[in-house]
């Protein structure tokens, strides 16, 4: 399957519905024309009016012939109001977020309902405001990805009012441990288990790992990657594992990947958190005058677009993605329309290995 970017006219859906939510457009308010929107945001009108129409059939807008489009009242919108799921993720138009929002999105329009994006952009605080605002509207059901879940879960009484408000809401690539609901994730431990052991077949013995541990799927691949190294009987040294927050993703790893690399016993692979971080890397390497895979071996996760977007193709893990929004989306509808006394079990998907160019068998290279 071809890897597309989100669509422009739902990310700039998305952006005007959060106008709205906010209060920056009020019921009755005018808002802008097409033209100015489309300058506003770079986008051709075509686009614009794609997404004004999509807004307008779900009850959010309405037109007045001669005089222009503006925000409609929360009680003209039964349509809206019946059929709308939301949808909340800790990004949305980047890396892997656009695959699952696409997935998720055309199978519940598919379904007749609509879906309502919003981003808590990996903070806890927007969290509680995205929370907030979810309450307040008449919501079908919830798809949710918790934000920085390996960190607590300081907003558990709005999580558990959605359970009091018996709106079904389930989680995405992990789910806090408080929680009950369903849940569908990648096996992220075996994941990093699988990454190191590859690595180990291919001869590799001084492997360093570096993950993002302030979420729980950065947290398991770390544990996969240890187990791995002790089921071989490779040892933990001080530079083995390192270990970093969303915050400090840009910095933290790229300096202590050149500090490793310019040492005498440098490490001869490295198993990256995910694509976004082993492409960081791999300009590490080159700063530091090795060739990948011929000097190093780098591994990534989750098979992103950007694991095939530089001129070393990356060995990664792959990701459900689309596939894990379609999933989320027909669990959800089930939830909503078939109300049960078990909720639906988890849904737990088998990484895979995808082998590229990035990795290479440590006897044919020339650490000269």
């Amino acid at each position: 399957m071809t890897d597309k970017p989100i669509p422009k006219y739902m990310q700039l859906k998305g952006e005007l519905l959060s106008w709205m939510e906010s209060g920056r457009l009020k019921p009755d308010d005018q808002i802008p024309s097409e033209n100015e929107i489309a300058v506003q945001f770079g986008m051709s009108r075509q686009t614009v009016r794609q997404a004004l129409g999509q807004l307008e059939k779900e009850g959010w807008l309405y037109r007045l012939q001669g005089k222009g489009t503006f925000v409609a009242r929360q009680e003209t919108r039964p349509l809206q109001t019946s059929s709308m799921i939301g949808m909340m993720t800790t990004h949305i138009s980047d890396y892997i977020f656009p695959h699952l929002v696409r997935g998720a999105e055309a199978q519940l329009r598919g379904s007749g309902y609509s879906m309502m994006l919003s981003s808590t952009d990996n903070d806890k605080n927007k969290e509680r405001e995205n929370l907030e605002m979810l309450l307040g509207q008449p919501f079908k059901g919830l798809i949710i990805e918790p934000t920085k879940s390996a960190q607590g879960n300081p907003n558990l009484p709005l999580f558990l009012a959605l359970e009091i408000h018996r709106i079904p809401f389930i989680m995405i690539n992990e789910r806090y441990p408080e929680l009950h609901c369903p849940c569908l994730k990648l096996d992220d431990e075996a994941g990093g288990f699988m990454a190191a052991e590859h690595l180990i077949e291919l001869g590799h013995r001084e492997i360093a790992g570096f993950f993002k541990t302030d979420d729980l799927q950065g947290a398991n691949r770390l544990k996969g990657f240890t187990r791995a190294l002790h089921k071989h009987r490779l040892p933990l040294g001080a530079d083995t594992v390192t270990h970093y927050t969303s915050e400090q993703k840009h910095s933290v790893p790229y300096e202590a990947a050149l500090k490793m690399l310019q040492g005498r016993q440098r490490p001869t692979a490295f198993v990256c958190y995910n694509d976004e971080l082993a492409v960081l890397l791999l300009e590490a390497a080159r700063q530091t005058g090795l060739s990948v895979p011929d000097d190093l071996s780098i591994i990534g996760f989750d098979d992103s677009t950007l694991a095939t977007a530089t001129e070393v193709k990356l060995t990664t893990l792959k990701h459900p993605k689309e596939l894990m929004g379609i999933e989320a989306a027909n669990m959800l509808i089930d939830m909503i329309e078939h109300k049960s006394a078990e909720p639906p079990k988890d849904r737990i998907y088998k990484p895979e290995l995808v082998l590229r160019s990035s990795t290479k068998r440590l006897e044919q290279l020339d650490r000269s």
